[in-house]
């Protein structure tokens, strides 16, 4: 059975109660459901844009009659999807970030250079594919994606080396890719393989999944009820300075804002944070579970203020929030 990632962290900063009503919106393979339908007499709804983890899921629900539903959609429009089906509020809402086990685990879906499969790496099922994306954009943007969502320094030669490559032929494995980028990229001490940014960056780019956090958490922002709970495990920098940056800003511990700002354009805190730092998974499960070593959980309370609108996000931003966006390539890139 698959355990997924800081369990034990997730449902403390969840608490689930009897009677509860909580939002898994990256069902996968359906540890963080499960775990919170053991926990306490409550009722899940999980979410996921695969159908394949949906299938799973609706197996699952067998086990837990009227308490477990799986819905096929993104955790972006968790409030719609929720609302369609009358529910105005939850007591918590988390999300594992990132690739799922199964997905990364089956050659066939494309996520993986370790195993030769089709360049595929979405999610869904709709939308353009990675081959798609690697044979269709400019050298510049490519580097420019690379840069920004894989943090891979030498994206510019990647770049290079993949429009040369695509030149001679399509590309259309996941093995034809990472040993492009092998030879692009110098390998380091630190064991990891040259290629792992680079698919990282892909994918991320792929399904759009920078875009789909940020609609996540103002989703969850609006759905959650006063009190309830959202833990977010992110496994890479990027995504977790974006969770970093919205529970800060939405907390007020952002700063204190400008003196040149009236104080009601200062909107009220929707969340409250729950402790003042990611927590990080034990020394015990990174040695059980190598994936395990980069994860990184934050989780926050939902007060009684409203949910920020643009006009408040505005404000706040103007006062001086922070922002969890990546510059675009800059000189430091080869």
């Amino acid at each position: 059975m698959h355990v997924p990632v800081m369990l034990p962290e997730v449902l403390d900063a969840l608490a689930p109660r009897a009677g509860g009503i909580y939002v898994d919106g990256t069902f996968g393979a359906g540890g963080y459901s499960r775990a919170i339908l053991d926990a306490a007499p409550c009722r899940v709804w999980g979410i996921d844009r695969d159908p394949e983890a949906v299938a799973r899921g609706r197996a699952l629900a067998e086990r837990y009659p009227g308490r477990l539903d799986v819905v096929e959609g993104r955790f972006g429009e968790m409030d719609r999807l929720l609302g369609e089906r009358g529910v105005a509020a939850v007591d918590g809402v988390t999300l594992d970030l990132g690739v799922s086990s199964p997905q990364i685990d089956t050659p066939e879906r494309g996520f993986s250079f370790r195993q030769d499969g089709p360049l595929d790496m979405r999610m869904g099922s709709d939308g353009p594919t990675a081959a798609d994306l690697v044979a269709t954009t400019e050298e510049r943007d490519m580097a420019d994606i690379i840069f920004r969502y894989g943090e891979e320094r030498h994206a510019r030669r990647v770049a290079r080396a993949i429009v040369a490559a695509r030149a001679e032929g399509p590309i259309t494995r996941t093995s034809a890719l990472a040993e492009i980028v092998r030879r692009a990229v110098p390998r380091s001490n630190d064991g990891i393989d040259p290629a792992t940014r680079t698919f990282q960056a892909l994918r991320i780019a792929v399904n759009d999944e920078m875009g789909e956090l940020e609609r996540g958490l103002d989703a969850a922002e609006r759905l959650l009820a006063p009190g309830g709970r959202l833990a977010v495990v992110a496994f890479h920098s990027l995504e977790d300075r974006t969770v970093k940056a919205f529970l800060r800003g939405r907390s007020g511990a952002g700063g204190e804002g400008s003196r040149h700002l009236p104080p009601t354009a200062r909107a009220a805190a929707s969340f409250r944070l729950l402790g003042g730092r990611a927590v990080r998974p034990s020394d015990a499960e990174c040695r059980a579970n190598p994936r395990a070593r980069s994860a990184r959980l934050r989780a926050a309370e939902r007060t009684h203020a409203p949910a920020w609108t643009l006009a408040s996000f505005s404000a706040a931003d103007a006062a001086g929030s922070s922002s969890g966006r990546a510059p675009r390539a800059g000189g430091s890139v080869s």
